[in-house]
């Protein structure tokens, strides 16, 4: 009888302790996918978040809070700065991210690169209700906003247009060709967006020029967005070059706040990953529990396979293959049990993140559990080694 067939008849004999000795491995893998699976379902809503944003840099006013004390007495705190940028910094603006933007890519052709969108946000009552007024330049912030799509009517151009979100025309009943009343001047709603699920669903957007006339902010903007049209463009030094050359403002990558995301994400990761780590190990110990009861148990068969001219190197290898199926089984139950457990709880941990299976990681799963296996069954069938035959005699 070959030694395959003599570990799968005990292995058929003995499938409790066997299916238990799994049961650890299988919590350990389980752990380990399901935490790869969440972390690279947050990742990839990430990066989508980053992607659907649009700009790539976001220029604001640089105001900051500066605190008033009075002896040991704090008199509360003043803001300092202007909350507008004014739009004569605007070629300023360009100017350094076309030229980063050339320098990092070695790109020579002459001709603006980077999308440049300013903004000016009001707060404003429209038909009884309060709402938010974003000042834009229709041409560019569609360029910025790829994902927009109308709804209904059809997207505006005029200077006495408008473009409505979703949201906020359901709360004033508007449709396309309505008018409304903007600071004493009416403007007509050209399109409705549809619904994005983001902040825009709740504005009205009119043109920029319309509505700095409207509210006396001639030249004056609330921020600028920028999109340098690629991947790989250098957007920190955008950000750095447009910090250091003009004052008033400040500007921010977009991929920072990523970067700043992912790493505290990482750090989640990292923990949850240690926890899956201790309970590999005390799987570990737990087929070794096994392993151990398994060579108790079998004294007297190993006996006398060694009586009959068994090697030490086919003992061994009887608990080797017996471990590989262990691990096997843990390795492809912990992948299923890691999925669904990923499914389960991907959703909590990042709301309205969409979990999907990953088919990389049913051989790490297969390869971990049997690593672990294997592990654990070295000690035991080392010492399934030096039981003799006069053992075996005794143990009858």
């Amino acid at each position: 009888m070959k030694l395959y067939q003599i570990v799968a008849k005990d292995v058929t004999r003995r499938k409790r302790r066997v299916l238990y000795a799994a049961l650890g491995v299988v919590i350990g893998t389980m752990t380990v996918v399901g935490i790869l699976t969440i972390a690279r379902a947050g990742e990839a809503n990430i990066y989508d978040q980053l992607e659907k944003y649009g700009s790539n840099l976001i220029v604001v006013p640089a105001i900051s809070n500066l605190n008033m004390q009075l002896g040991d007495l704090n008199l509360g705190t003043v803001t300092v700065g202007e909350n507008y940028i004014s739009e004569e910094k605007l070629p300023q603006i360009r100017r350094i991210a076309d030229d980063e933007i050339r320098r990092g890519l070695g790109i020579k052709d002459e001709g603006d690169i980077a999308t440049i969108a300013p903004k000016l946000y009001m707060n404003a009552e429209v038909m009884g209700m309060s709402m938010i007024l974003v000042g834009v330049d229709p041409q560019q912030e569609s360029k910025i906003k790829t994902w927009w799509r109308i709804q209904e009517g059809e997207y505006f151009e005029g200077a006495d247009q408008a473009l409505v979100g979703a949201v906020a025309a359901e709360l004033l009943e508007l449709n396309a060709g309505d008018s409304i009343g903007l600071n004493g001047s009416n403007i007509t709603v050209a399109g409705i967006l549809e619904e994005t699920g983001s902040n825009d669903d709740y504005q009205i957007f009119v043109p920029l020029g319309t509505l700095q006339r409207a509210f006396d902010k001639d030249g004056l903007v609330s921020s600028i967005d920028i999109r340098a049209l690629c991947n790989a463009c250098p957007v920190e030094f955008i950000a750095d070059g447009i910090n250091q050359n003009i004052p008033g403002v400040r500007a921010v990558a977009v991929k920072q706040v990523a970067a700043t995301e992912m790493g505290m994400m990482e750090r989640v990761n990292k923990f949850m990953l240690a926890l899956a780590g201790i309970t590999l190990v005390v799987g570990l110990f737990g087929v070794i529990n096994t392993m151990m009861s398994s060579v108790h148990e079998r004294v007297r068969d190993i006996g006398i396979m060694r009586a009959v001219g068994a090697s030490r190197n086919q003992i061994i290898k009887i608990f080797i293959y017996e471990a590989i199926i262990i691990g096997i089984v843990g390795g492809i139950f912990g992948y299923l049990a890691g999925t669904l457990l990923a499914y389960a709880l991907g959703p909590i941990i990042f709301e309205g993140t969409a979990i999907s299976y990953v088919p990389l990681y049913f051989p790490l799963s297969l390869a971990l559990a049997t690593v672990i296996a294997v592990t654990a069954a070295v000690y035991p069938a080392f010492r399934a080694t030096r039981i003799k035959v006069a053992d075996s005699f005794r143990s009858l």
